[in-house]
C-alpha cells in the first residue's frame, strides 16, 4: 500500500504534501529532521492522507496536490475547521 499524506506544521500553519510506503516511518523522518525540505519547520502534525495500491498512483496524486489551487482547497478542507 502507498500513501499521499498531509503534514501541517503548528507554528505557521504550513502544508507539506508528500508520498510514502510506510507512513509512520516517513512522518517520524519528518520529526527528527532528516528531511531536507520540513526540517526547518519541525515539528509536524499528519493531518490526513489517500490509499493507493502502486508507487505510480500515489506519486501523481501527489503531484496534483502540490498544484497551487489543489493545494489551497486542501488548506481549507483540513485549515478551515
Amino acid at each position: 500500500m502507498f500513501y499521499v499524506y498531509f503534514l501541517k506544521n503548528a507554528s505557521n500553519d504550513r502544508i507539506y504534501i508528500g508520498s510514502t510506503e510506510n507512513l509512520s516511518i516517513r512522518v517520524d523522518r519528518h520529526n527528527k529532521g532528516l528531511v531536507r525540505s520540513t526540517k526547518a519547520y519541525k515539528p509536524w502534525t499528519l493531518i490526513g492522507h489517500e490509499k493507493y495500491s502502486t508507487r505510480s498512483e500515489a506519486m501523481k496524486r501527489e503531484l496534483f496536490l502540490k498544484t497551487g489551487q489543489q493545494r489551497e482547497i486542501l488548506r481549507k478542507k483540513y485549515l478551515d475547521k
